[in-house]
């Protein structure tokens, strides 16, 4: 089995930032961050128990200092850990705050804001809740309810693929010729340079592996975009979720992972492929799976992470 990675994969500068200033401002004082701070649930894991505490809204929250978390969030949800007398900390990351300056730039100007991303992630809340009028959009049936306006502001979800917001922005022109559309990139560049690394590594493996939590948009759109060019993708959390036999001793498997992923889960990730790989040679060796040095390699599979 031979096992490459991505060009560019895992944690981004603006979720290392915001975990970093949770762990530094939690040595001095106690904090709540609102909301997850990543949808990463080992780096959750981590960060409760260093005793970050974690609540979705403002009314619930015991300590002085609030974190706002990395997807960012409205004014309107701002004011209402204000108006507790708490201490508002800023974790937002800054391609996020040019997605929210982006979206108030076209309401000013008069454009009808469309958002295209998934209506409940905590990034998009953000964005819209703040807004009297909006629409979001994640495909084309989406596009074929909205009703026409003269102006269309349009930006995306920072974790959105860019190829397929552009292919929607195209659809919602399509369908409204005689309305001005006007789009925003806000697709961040983390986002593209895995997408096309995704893309780049699915070309030449027999099977991917995509590490990222459970509710990370970018990992699941990473699993969509290696899907289209490998028959094999796996999503996983951990080097736990992985399975032998999704791997034959002859595979390329490739690594990526979404931009919440930290580098220690990629590692394990890894070297339990790595343990695969020699167990499938000590097999291949004429080794029986009860032998010794089989089944020690078999063991390590399972226990090493």
């Amino acid at each position: 089995m031979k096992i490459i990675r991505a060009e560019h994969l895992g944690m981004c500068f603006g979720v290392k930032d915001a975990i970093a200033l949770a762990l530094e401002t939690a040595r001095h004082e106690p904090l709540t961050v609102l909301g997850d701070l990543v949808h990463n649930e080992t780096v959750l894991a981590e960060l409760r128990a260093r005793q970050i505490a974690f609540q979705n809204e403002a009314q619930a929250v015991a300590t002085p200092t609030v974190m706002i978390t990395a997807h960012g969030a409205s004014e309107l949800r701002r004011q209402s850990v204000r108006e507790r007398g708490l201490r508002v900390l800023e974790a937002t990351c800054p391609l996020v705050l040019v997605a929210h300056r982006a979206l108030s730039n076209l309401v000013e100007q008069g454009f009808h804001p469309v958002i295209i991303g998934k209506r409940d992630h905590v990034e998009v809340r953000g964005m819209t809740e703040d807004l009297a009028v909006f629409d979001v959009v994640l495909n084309e049936d989406d596009i074929g309810q909205l009703q026409e306006r003269p102006q269309f502001g349009v930006m995306a979800q920072t974790t959105q693929p860019i190829e397929y917001v552009r292919q929607l922005v195209q659809e919602l022109r399509e369908r409204f010729p005689n309305s001005e559309v006007r789009f925003i990139d806000t697709v961040c560049q983390p986002t593209k340079q895995r997408q096309h690394a995704a893309v780049e590594l699915a070309k030449q493996a027999d099977a991917v592996v995509v590490i990222g939590g459970a509710h990370s948009n970018n990992t699941h759109e990473l699993v969509k975009t290696c899907a289209k060019y490998c028959p094999q993708v796996h999503h996983v959390q951990t080097a736990d979720d992985l399975k032998p036999d999704w791997f034959s001793a002859d595979d390329v498997v490739g690594i990526t992972a979404g931009t919440s992923t930290p580098e220690a889960i990629i590692g394990a990730v890894e070297r339990r492929l790595n343990d695969f790989s020699a167990w499938q040679n000590a097999l291949a060796s004429g080794h029986r799976r009860e032998d010794p040095i089989a089944a020690g390699i078999l063991q390590s599979s399972i226990n090493h992470g």
